[in-house]
């Protein structure tokens, strides 16, 4: 670790003699008395540091402030000032709506821009969730989870999925502010009152730009709400994106309304899922936040990452964090959280996987090749994985999602949709890891019914508050 956290250092001393004091005092790259923040070679607007007085190559605000027009100055000086005044939570959420939003305007790499959803591509969304609904009525006891039909632009996209992201990603955001001021040296952390609160402004401007960018550029990707296997939308809507299914049907060789139809079936199957097994939701994102708890932050990463901050660049700072801050424990409890959240996130898209063919075959010519589209976009790591692994280090990657498709298949042979759906009233009668790899062991295995201990247990809980409505 350098001996100046971060990049900031430590004021120089007053030069005593006219330019040969500024001449030493400008040695080693360290700024003048008017560098308040000890970035490497920033100097007075005319002075020594190069083109506007802000330094060479080595200085991480040139970009910023070296070429530009009045203007532009004005915007990245209130750009910065938003940055060090921030004072929310661990991420700054603004920041991260704005550049989304403007990830999004500037459209995707191929050339084609968001555009506002049309009446009849809102008609042929509905139609398409509704006649998925009628067709999973027949494959599953669950009933219907989507009380309305979505059809989003991908700026909608991200406005309505933000509230999640957030939900997902402050529990590590919390450790990188963490450890943003442990690099302190210890002697140093008591009397850095100041600079750990800018600190802080910094590491949620960090994690808004990163997560901004990152959520804007899922957004010209995703096709629905529920692609990465976890609710990002509100409860109770079935979301599709007309413009990002053209863009994913267009070389499948499949009619876009069959297109339409098989993601509309993953779409409104996810919400039956979500909608009716209360505890789903919270068992999901609580096997994420458990894996997060077990990330350790590389602080020698976060020290140069925060030394080399440039507002201008969120690319530059996207590249710098895709370099491996994040490192998960390696200790049985953290290899247990992974192992809960992948075999959850495979039994959840097996289960999908496995009504939605059941659902579409009979009635879809492209049923067998879209699945298999389906199958490798998940298993091959596409952008949803990309992008979790990007902001908490974590691969949402269902790797077991073959295996738990057959299983589910086989639980349907053996028990009924009834039988296999009943599997769903407890997170404990639910397969394991093991059981993945002994389906059939599992499949003719007597389940406990939680069912009776469950009534006992919420009879348990009218009694004692009766009780104690009686003794008042």
């Amino acid at each position: 670790m350098s001996e100046t956290p971060f990049g900031f250092g430590l004021p120089p001393e007053e030069p005593e003699n006219g330019d040969e004091g500024k001449k030493k005092g400008n040695e080693g790259g360290q700024g003048g008395p008017a560098n308040p923040f000890g970035f490497p070679g920033m100097g007075l607007p005319g002075g020594a540091g190069g083109a506007g007085g802000f330094g060479g190559a080595d200085n991480p605000f040139a970009a910023m402030f070296g070429a530009m027009n009045p203007n532009d100055l004005g915007a990245a000086f209130q750009q910065l000032g938003q940055m060090l005044s921030y004072e929310g939570g661990p991420v700054n959420w603004d920041m991260a709506k704005d550049i989304a939003r403007r990830t999004v305007a500037q459209g995707t790499a191929d050339g084609v821009k968001d555009t506002s959803v049309g009446v009849a591509e809102k008609s042929a969304v509905e139609e398409a969730v509704r006649l998925a609904d009628h067709w999973l009525d027949g494959v599953t006891s669950l009933p219907s989870g989507a009380t309305t039909a979505v059809a989003w632009s991908r700026a909608e996209w991200v406005e309505a999925t933000l509230p999640v992201w957030k939900e997902l990603v402050d529990p590590v955001a919390e450790r990188v502010g963490a450890a943003m001021g442990s690099v302190l040296p210890e002697e140093m952390q008591a009397m850095a009152g100041p600079l750990l609160g800018m600190m802080r402004s910094m590491g949620g401007a960090m994690f808004g730009q990163q997560i901004g960018q990152a959520v804007g550029v899922l957004a010209g990707e995703v096709v629905g709400s529920t692609d990465i296997g976890l609710p990002l939308g509100p409860a109770g809507k079935a979301a599709l994106l007309p413009l990002n299914i053209e863009g994913f049907g267009k070389d499948l060789g499949v009619p876009s309304d069959e297109v339409r139809l098989y993601l509309a079936l993953r779409e409104a199957a996810h919400a039956r899922l979500f909608a009716h097994v209360p505890w789903l939701r919270s068992h999901l994102f609580g096997a994420v936040e458990g894996y997060a708890r077990g990330i350790k932050v590389d602080t020698s990463k976060l020290e140069d990452v925060v030394g080399q901050l440039d507002p201008s660049n969120p690319e530059q700072l996207q590249e710098a964090l895709q370099g491996g801050m994040f490192q998960p424990e390696d200790t049985p409890e953290q290899k247990a959280a992974l192992a809960r959240l992948e075999t959850a996130l495979a039994l959840v898209e097996g289960w999908v996987d496995a009504v939605v063919h059941e659902a579409a075959k009979p009635r879809l010519t492209s049923a067998d090749a879209m699945r298999e589209t389906m199958r490798r976009r998940r298993a091959s790591g596409g952008p949803a994985e990309q992008t979790f692994a990007t902001l908490i280090g974590l691969e949402l990657r269902p790797r077991r999602l073959r295996d738990a498709s057959r299983l589910w298949a086989s639980l349907t042979d053996a028990r009924g949709v009834d039988g296999r759906d009943g599997l769903w009233e407890h997170p404990d009668m639910l397969p394991t890891a093991s059981d993945l790899d002994d389906p059939d062991g599992f499949v003719h295995r007597e389940q406990l019914d939680f069912s009776e201990i469950d009534k006992m247990l919420g009879e348990a809980a009218e009694k004692r508050e009766e009780d104690g409505d009686d003794k008042k």
